[in-house]
């Protein structure tokens, strides 16, 4: 907890100190209107006293009660400020680490968890701030200002309020023991109630499809029925905490009149109105300590939660990010080249290698296609170019420059990367074409234009409900899986890369288009690398090089006619889609 409090700004620090000031005026504000309230009872009782006198202490009462609410005031909206602030802070620090962060390191959380840590741990920490920062620093205040106020009234009281604190103290302790295990618990059935939530909408036309909703609703009904019990434990348990509490505050309170009445029976004459007034004071100053420890049991409701959020909160900041950014770029060497030399590549808690010993080159202007079985490591292997993950072994090369030493905005703007699943944001055609900085300063409509051409997305663009300005939804869900594909393949070439990274980028396509987008490509990308994950052979049979994998090792590299004749995974893979004859003329 103590590190998340580092993210507070030098004005929240300003904040916090005048807030202990005001929660120490406040404070002395109430304890002292209880020796205003003992003065005025001794005026009552004593003869001769006039009421002007009784009116001033009234009146010093008064001011005290409005100063004490006034600072009460001011402290609230301090804190308030303080814990939004303090919250902001956290959270855009978790999201400028989440960017930061490699695939891998994504992968350790759970997409769930990590919008949970975001939201949910975070509103625990800002409720922690807001209320506990008021209670931690008045509820210890008040409760020894109060005590030393007295201790020297008589000992009985004092001893009364003693056993009060402690047996509060152990229903408290008996209380944490017993709810502290489940807040963890707590925590994890958020994230994993989000995670069944996430994934039946992201997935809910198959649900509807396969007749599967209630298989859902039961899989939603047990993981949401585990959060509510654990949840009901938690506040049953403290349920008993509140009217406990004051039960005792007015047993307390009850035993302190009975114990003056014993004293003042048994008192002479002359101290009996000094008894009945220490007695006043006495039980406005025990309710006050008891209220301190009353304030002290909600900080300990709060504490549990909010240390196992921060805790969470820290497991993600303090991730260590593999993929470390270049301080400086190094010139590059070779236009528009890459070149794999002897790579290999595990994931860091994998015990066999993914791909081994992958060496080849693809020259400025070559189209490059990678080409092998299910599970071969084809996507892995590109995304080693823009380094979404790193080399366990060997060196990527890009422009002649190991992918290492470049910053990795540098590295970035000089590829065009396109996913095999297409990812469309909130906006518009042309937000989503010019998506991102390219380095090269803002792209124009004609740019946007031609893109879309190239893409061969203008026929449904311009028929669309204001043509480039029309609305995208979020994750585009208005558009099918082939006008995706072709508007992520236009955003690709809006950025007018020295190199394009397809993976299987064109399986969305039907087989004219697909035909139609490489020749437009090829036309007016000429002098671009174009590097392509594809599964059907029609797709890469004009390739400069393709490179076949298989369990994650190149068995052949090679032109189409080259690899039918020399490597027969190839030819087993093309012999299954075309016929002998198609294979022949192409």
């Amino acid at each position: 907890m103590l590190k998340l409090l580092k993210n507070l700004s030098k004005k929240d620090v300003f904040l916090a100190s005048m807030s202990f000031a005001l929660i120490v005026l406040q404070v002395w504000l109430e304890l002292k209107m209880p020796d205003y309230m003992s003065e005025i009872t001794k005026l009552v009782k004593t003869e001769g006293s006039s009421m002007n006198d009784i009116l001033i202490n009234g009146g010093y009462m008064l001011v005290c009660a409005f100063g004490s609410l006034l600072s009460a005031v001011v402290v609230g909206f301090f804190v308030s400020t303080i814990a939004a602030n303090l919250s902001k802070n956290i959270r855009k620090k978790i999201f400028d680490k989440v960017q930061n962060m490699s695939i891998n390191e994504i992968k350790k959380f759970s997409t769930s968890s990590l919008i949970t840590r975001c939201t949910n741990d975070i509103t625990q920490i800002q409720m922690l701030v807001s209320m506990g920062l008021q209670l931690a620093i008045k509820s210890p205040i008040t409760a020894v200002w109060a005590i030393s106020k007295i201790l020297n009234k008589s000992w009985e009281w004092s001893a009364l309020t003693g056993i009060t604190v402690v047996f509060m103290m152990t229903v408290i302790a008996i209380l944490m023991i017993m709810v502290v295990p489940r807040f963890k618990l707590l925590q994890k059935l958020t994230d994993r109630i989000n995670g069944v939530t996430r994934e039946n909408l992201t997935g809910i036309r198959v649900v509807r499809a396969f007749n599967a909703e209630s298989y859902q609703e039961h899989k939603f009904d047990k993981v949401n029925n585990e959060l509510t019990e654990t949840q009901l434990f938690n506040q049953k348990k403290f349920a008993i905490m509140q009217p406990l509490m004051i039960s005792t505050m007015n047993i307390l309170t009850v035993l302190v009149y009975f114990v003056g009445a014993y004293l003042i029976g048994s008192a002479a004459l002359t101290d009996k109105l000094t008894i009945f007034g220490n007695m006043i004071v006495f039980s406005s100053y025990a309710i006050q300590v008891i209220l301190s420890f009353l304030m002290l049991a909600l900080i300990f409701m709060m504490f549990p939660r909010g240390q196992v959020s921060a805790k969470r909160i820290n497991e993600v900041l303090d991730e260590e990010i593999t993929v470390k950014d270049c301080k400086k770029s190094n010139a590059p060497v070779d236009s528009g080249t890459i070149e794999f030399r002897d790579v290999s590549f595990k994931y860091p808690d994998a015990e066999e290698y993914l791909l081994k010993d992958i060496t080849f080159k693809a020259k400025k202007g070559d189209f490059v296609a990678i080409i092998g079985l299910t599970g071969s490591g084809k996507s892995t292997l590109i995304n080693l170019i823009p380094r979404f993950y790193d080399v366990t072994e060997g060196a990527v090369f890009v422009d002649g420059v190991n992918v290492k030493n470049y910053k990795q905005e540098d590295l970035h703007n000089l590829i065009g990367y396109v996913p095999q699943k297409a990812v469309m944001f909130e906006g518009t055609i042309k937000s989503n074409v010019t998506y991102g900085d390219n380095g090269k300063g803002p792209i124009s409509d004609e740019q946007v234009k031609k893109a879309v051409e190239i893409a061969q997305a203008s026929d449904f663009v311009e028929k669309m409900d204001g043509a480039y300005e029309a609305h995208v939804s979020q994750g585009g869900t208005n558009l099918s899986g082939g006008q995706k594909q072709r508007i992520a393949i236009a955003r690709a070439i809006a950025r007018n890369p020295e190199i394009y990274i397809f993976d299987d980028s064109f399986s969305a396509l039907d087989y004219k288009t697909d035909a139609a987008l490489r020749k437009s490509l090829k036309e007016h990308e000429k002098e671009a690398t174009i590097v392509v994950v594809a599964q059907r052979i029609g797709t890469i049979m004009n390739a400069d090089k393709i490179i076949v994998l298989q369990d994650g090792r190149t068995i052949g590299i090679g032109t189409h006619k080259e690899l039918m004749r020399e490597c027969e995974v190839y030819k087993e893979i093309a012999l299954s889609q075309l016929s002998k004859e198609e294979l022949e003329n192409a």
